[in-house]
């Protein structure tokens, strides 16, 4: 699991309420239920006003994913198709069958099935880069409505400071006791931005680098079938699928196949 979103967003909160300390203050202060209720909740309703009810009932599933989704190396993935490319060119492609049944990776084992079974290069070819599409599709929907809730969560945290202002006019009678109800109505504003800056537009971001991850690695699965189906030399794929990679990955994947010859 890839932790770098948790630890970001906990970072991110305990740096803020340890300078609300330092400054003299108290977290009390800020973590008042109806400023966040309006935030959080106003934000939500708001992104599911502006998309369909799909996008508001998966967000439990897709905060999940953006915050314990797995990234796998490259070069792991690359090994696989290459030791499977190489069982295919020594006892043909047929003898992948039993091999599939333990291959992890769903869009691989499904992309190997589909070349036993004998499809056409370029059908082939098409169902898995529509498959890619797909997924492309669906994570941007994800992302997009976390990235609409950074958008709305401020200006709802704006009309919650005004909404409270307006409480607090409506009581100038009692002047010696408004400095708690002004201090109350700016903190809907603060988790406003805050909450846009630290938790919503993060995790859009997140959503979409995880998304952009997975459909390189997908394209590279595709490069490796369509490969193992042509009978290609396992050196020339191994050699195709690295070009694929980064730099850096690129590089690792380099000295791992050195290491292994050199063993």
């Amino acid at each position: 699991m890839d932790i770098s979103s948790i630890v970001g967003v906990v970072a991110a909160l305990a740096i803020i309420f340890t300078v609300q300390i330092l400054d003299g203050g108290s977290p009390s202060h800020i973590l008042l239920f109806p400023s966040m209720l309006l935030v959080f909740g106003g934000a939500f309703c708001a992104a599911m006003a502006g998309g369909v009810l799909k996008d508001a009932t998966s967000i439990g599933k897709v905060l999940g994913k953006a915050f314990t989704a797995k990234v796998t190396p490259p070069t792991q993935l690359l090994d696989s198709i290459v030791k499977l490319a190489e069982r295919a060119r020594r006892e043909g492609l047929l003898a992948l069958e039993d091999a599939v049944k333990t291959v992890e990776h769903p869009f691989l084992k499904r992309g190997l099935q589909l070349a036993i079974d004998g499809t056409d290069p370029d059908e082939l070819h098409d169902v898995l880069h529509a498959e890619v599409a797909a997924k492309k599709k669906a994570d941007k929907a994800g992302s997009k409505f976390f990235e609409n809730m950074g958008g709305y969560a401020p200006t709802i945290g704006i009309i919650g400071t005004v909404m409270g202002l307006v409480h607090v006019l409506s009581n100038l009678s009692d002047a010696e006791s408004l400095g708690e109800p002004i201090s109350a109505a700016f903190v809907a504003t603060l988790w406003g931005v805050l909450s846009a800056n630290v938790i919503f537009l993060p995790m859009g971001a997140r959503l979409t680098r995880l998304s952009a991850i997975e459909a390189e690695e997908m394209e590279l699965v595709i490069d490796g079938v369509l490969a193992i189906q042509a009978g290609s030399n396992p050196r020339l794929v191994a050699q195709k699928l690295r070009s694929m990679l980064p730099p850096d990955e690129m590089k690792k994947a380099e000295a791992s196949a050195s290491s292994k010859k050199a063993a």
